[in-house]
């Protein structure tokens, strides 16, 4: 069917909810429903979304409790393990982006003390090095602890926040109305859990078996 020209301005993408013979949703119908599942129409895309690649959690306001409302949108997603995920909302865009931050820190840290830990002593001499290597190694047992208590187990810790211009160009980004919305990208973080969680883990048994041989002195 032939789109108008206002209605394509408006909209250059469609719900996937519906059977695919149903017509493009308009405004008001975008209005009722505050998250989108998305599809690019753009022929500039080179590679088409699927109806479970791009989810979006739209900006609108009803009601006092509209906040709520864009949190638990953004839950649901997670748990649905989209592909993409654009929030719009400023707010709760800038506090996951934040969280998302927060957990590579604590990867960050667990995997570069741990290695500060397991190589200090073989670049500085055996009485001095204890005094670097066993604090690397409490930090990234602790980095390891704290992420594995309040991250591991968070459905954000599957997220990254999306920068690359090129996958940023393939979603539907111009038809939302905020200039910065946040972009989330599922990614398979199971061979980090096991690098750092390797680390700490011998950085642990090496804590263990200095801090054993410096009270037997």
């Amino acid at each position: 069917k032939t789109i108008g020209r206002k209605q394509e301005r408006d909209y250059t993408f469609q719900s996937c909810e519906g059977p695919p013979d149903q017509p493009p949703l308009g405004r008001d119908s975008r209005q009722e429903s505050l998250g989108s599942v998305c599809t690019p129409e753009s022929a500039a895309s080179r590679v088409s979304l699927s109806a479970t690649d791009c989810y979006i959690v739209h900006e609108i306001y009803n009601g006092e409790n509209a906040q709520d409302q864009f949190e638990y949108e953004l839950e649901q997603a997670l748990e649905a393990q989209y592909k993409y995920i654009v929030i719009e909302p400023t707010r709760i865009g800038d506090e996951t982006a934040r969280w998302i931050t927060v957990g590579n820190c604590l990867h960050k840290t667990t995997v570069l003390a741990g290695t500060a830990c397991l190589f200090t002593p073989l670049a500085l001499p055996l009485d001095y090095s204890h005094y670097i290597s066993l604090p690397a190694g409490v930090l990234s047992l602790a980095c390891c602890t704290l992420y594995g208590i309040s991250w591991q187990f968070d459905p954000c810790c599957k997220y990254q926040v999306e920068y690359d211009a090129y996958r940023l160009s393939r979603l539907p980004l111009h038809t939302l109305t905020s200039s910065t919305p946040v972009v989330l990208v599922r990614k398979d973080d199971l061979h980090r859990k096991r690098l750092h969680n390797t680390i700490a883990l011998a950085a642990l048994v090496y804590c263990v078996k200095k801090i054993y041989e410096l009270c037997a002195v």
